[in-house]
């Protein structure tokens, strides 16, 4: 891959046209700035905590909420296929989940803590609520608890089968939340309808199915940039795209982040090694081989971006790795609405993936500087630690020390199926 600065002057012919449409946006938006001196304080604050908290992909199977799929992998397997459909679901419904409300009345979901909280199909253990993101998650997986099919394509596309009544019951609020249901229910049950039945007429109802499609396609040697493109190709739901003065502006959230996740849920063991650890950032040579991207290539996940929300740009601009004008500043304290495609929600989802594309090229300097490979650093990595990092921080469980910061600030608050 060369050094950091090879990879700028190679910026414009990047494959993923999602990078190429961030780099003109920022431009042509000029409100979101990227802070170079942030950028390498971060770098190095973000390359030292994966390292020293051994973040790999692996990490993905420790979130208690996640459904795991079976160890070693079998395509056989019915528990396969049921963790590649569950996957499918969480991102065609993984958007707009932040609320006016405080926390104490904002969405929620009661259930136990995770799948091992009791026991997976016990019902016991003690009831928490799981708000934000992890509201959807829980509310799939006491759904599955409770011998509801929520996940599987043949159920949720049929309106006889799975009335619109059964999808409000799965996403039933906790009782003492003050919002009556998850925001968007509506669109969320017409993209379940519209994902359902294009996989059941094309794929023969399976996400698993429309993998092995792709990599039949492909003979094999399909990557993930490569599976992100079918997905938005296919359905019209994960096509996250909007114009900008004339300009088709892609940003792909929610398909990028449903192979990211495929990937990092179905991601290998590291081989046997006389040390505990292992890098976050495994070499090309890694043993053991991506059982669903199987080609010589790989997954080639570093080709993916990050997965512009409203989290991960807050804890950007925390990090100084992203600068606003006050009159941004002052939008995001007032809790204004930004409606999609303005020049404010474009410049902050370009700004965050543009800052990550940087932050990711530091870490490559730094890392071959080292004498290390910095073949594997990917943005989709960098992301998944920024979003826990975030939630750490606004749970009051961690706090960045050791760098400069500027005070938290507001998310935008965009509300829209996209992210």
């Amino acid at each position: 891959m060369g050094d950091a600065d090879a990879i700028r002057e190679q910026r414009c012919d990047h494959p993923n046209p999602v990078v190429i449409s961030a780099e003109y946006a920022l431009q042509a938006t000029n409100l979101v700035q990227i802070n170079d001196d942030g950028v390498k304080a971060a770098a190095r604050y973000i390359a030292s905590h994966l390292a020293s908290a051994s973040y790999t992909p692996r990490t993905w199977r420790t979130h208690p909420l996640h459904l795991l799929p079976p160890e070693p992998y079998d395509p056989h397997d019915p528990a396969t296929r049921r963790v590649l459909d569950w996957l499918f679901v969480v991102a065609s419904l993984n958007f707009s989940f932040w609320s006016d409300r405080d926390d104490q009345e904002r969405y929620g979901v009661e259930w136990r803590e995770g799948w091992d909280a009791g026991g997976k199909g016990e019902g016991e253990g003690e009831k928490v609520v799981h708000t934000g993101y992890w509201s959807l998650v829980a509310a799939l997986d006491r759904a599955i608890e409770e011998g509801i099919p929520i996940t599987e394509p043949a159920f949720y596309a049929s309106p006889e089968r799975c009335p619109d009544a059964i999808i409000e019951h799965v996403f039933r609020p906790a009782r003492e939340c003050g919002e009556k249901s998850i925001p968007l229910l509506k669109e969320r049950i017409a993209i379940l309808r519209e994902v359902g039945r294009t996989l059941c007429e094309d794929f023969d109802g399976s996400y698993q199915n429309f993998i092995n499609a792709y990599q039949e396609r492909e003979q094999g040697q399909g990557t993930a940039l490569g599976l992100v493109n079918m997905v938005v190709n296919t359905f019209p739901s994960f096509r996250d795209e909007c114009l900008y003065e004339g300009h088709k502006i892609h940003f792909w959230k929610r398909a990028q982040i449903l192979v990211a996740e495929t990937w990092a849920a179905f991601y290998p063991p590291p081989p046997p090694s006389p040390s505990s650890q292992y890098s976050p950032f495994p070499a090309p040579s890694n043993p053991n081989p991506h059982p669903l991207f199987p080609g010589p290539a790989g997954p080639r996940i570093r080709d993916l971006t990050m997965f512009a929300d409203y989290r991960v740009p807050q804890i950007m601009a925390h990090l100084r790795i992203l600068s606003y004008p006050d009159s941004l500043t002052h939008l995001l304290k007032r809790g204004e609405l930004v409606p999609h495609g303005s020049r404010e929600e474009v410049s902050l989802r370009s700004g965050s993936i543009v800052g990550v594309e940087r932050v990711k090229e530091e870490i490559v300097r730094i890392r071959e500087d080292m004498g290390e490979d910095g073949e594997e650093v990917s943005s989709v990595l960098i992301d998944f630690y920024l979003w826990d990092l975030a939630k750490r921080i606004e749970q009051g469980e961690d706090r960045i020390e050791g760098i400069d910061t500027t005070p938290i600030g507001h998310a935008h608050r965009t509300r829209s199926v996209w992210y």
